[in-house]
């Protein structure tokens, strides 16, 4: 039985405030919750065990998978208090089923990535790995730690982020997916916090561990941010990033519930969540429209998300903004790049007005 852990136990801080009732990896990403796209993955590298680390509203991904029977076994572990990547991992192992020498995978709950799982793992049987670790290429590697490895792949250490150029000795980056011999990942400690970044990975290359990268240079992308999390989304409606769960490359993703008039236009990757209403003259581009939002007449929103319940007044202009859940904009708004508008919030006809904003954002892209 191949088996897998996703660490899913994130407050997701960085994508407030769609993450203050809903955990970032049940959030809607092309038409389903992202910890869909991720299983169904799994399921293609024919994984049949799967167990959710799970921390923060761990009750939410029991309620998205009650009833899940498609050949696919769900555990869950909760973790009671911080314990860390590697805590978390070392938690939820004690779900798991395999022998010792089992290779187990492990994905971090945010990332939406192009690699074959099925790949990584036969890199990992190949080299008889402790640790396989997916490295991806990052044209600036200065916010992330380092991963350099031999000509065989094997990895020589684990280097803090750089803080100049010249510090920067690869562009191989950890990308969020592993493979361990279950009898590694079991020999984490299990009672304190642990960071298998900065403790378990360097202290087994030190020791001697074969710990092998696996760099690939497939679509990646952590969606951990607003802007990358639109972005995901519209990567997998296009067909840039893919998903079992996603059709062929559209303009859009229009849930059949939805209305949209016929002078409205969605397009670059949009999604629109069901019983969601757009009304004339109305253009979204690459944004995420949640369930039952109204967008009334004129209105414009581009790389955006404005969550379920919702509603956009005609003429207000939205570009790189986060509105929450039963919130309103009133009419002829116009809402600056990086706003963030609290669940329920409502803002008056013409509340909001930033001389220049539609302009810059729509010269920017």
């Amino acid at each position: 039985m191949q088996e897998a852990i996703i660490l899913v136990g994130g407050k997701g801080t960085r994508l407030r405030p769609l993450t203050n009732h809903t955990p970032k990896p049940l959030l809607g990403v092309a038409g389903s919750s992202f910890i869909r796209h991720q299983v169904a993955k799994l399921m293609n590298a024919g994984v049949e065990h799967l167990v959710f680390a799970t921390s923060y509203l761990a009750g939410l991904f029991e309620e998205e998978f009650r009833g899940f029977s498609e050949g696919l076994d769900i555990s869950y572990a909760v973790e009671e208090v911080p314990l860390g990547t590697g805590g978390a991992i070392r938690n939820a192992g004690q779900r798991l089923r395999g022998p010792a020498d089992a290779p187990v995978l492990v994905l971090n709950g945010d990332i939406l990535s192009g690699v074959d799982l099925r790949a990584v793992l036969a890199h990992h049987e190949a080299n008889d790995a402790d640790v396989t670790l997916h490295l991806t290429r990052v044209a600036d590697p200065r916010a992330f730690g380092l991963v350099p490895t031999d000509a065989s792949g094997r990895v020589l250490s684990f280097l803090e982020k750089p803080k100049t150029q010249e510090e920067c000795v690869t562009d191989q980056i950890n990308a969020g997916c592993y493979v361990f011999r279950r009898s590694v990942l079991d020999a984490i400690p299990g009672d304190r916090e642990v960071s298998v970044e900065q403790e378990t990975f360097p202290r087994l290359v030190a020791d001697g561990g074969r710990v092998f990268g696996h760099t690939t240079d497939d679509y990646w992308r952590d969606l951990g941010t607003p802007l990358a999390f639109v972005h995901g989304s519209a990567d997998l409606v296009t067909g840039r990033a893919t998903s079992p769960l996603v059709g062929p490359p559209a303009e859009a993703l229009v849930h059949p519930t939805a209305t949209v008039h016929p002078s409205a236009r969605v397009t670059g990757g949009s999604t629109v969540g069901p019983h969601a209403v757009i009304g004339p003259r109305v253009a979204v581009d690459r944004s995420i429209i949640g369930a039952r939002v109204t967008v009334a007449e004129g209105a414009r929103i581009h790389e955006s998300v404005v969550d379920h319940d919702s509603s956009i007044g005609n003429e207000s202009f939205l570009c790189e903004v986060v509105v929450g859940c039963h919130a309103h904009v009133g009419a002829e708004n116009e809402l600056p790049a990086q706003l963030r508008l609290s669940c329920g919030i409502r803002i008056p006809t013409q509340g909001v007005r930033v001389s220049g904003t539609a302009a810059a954002c729509l010269t920017a892209h």
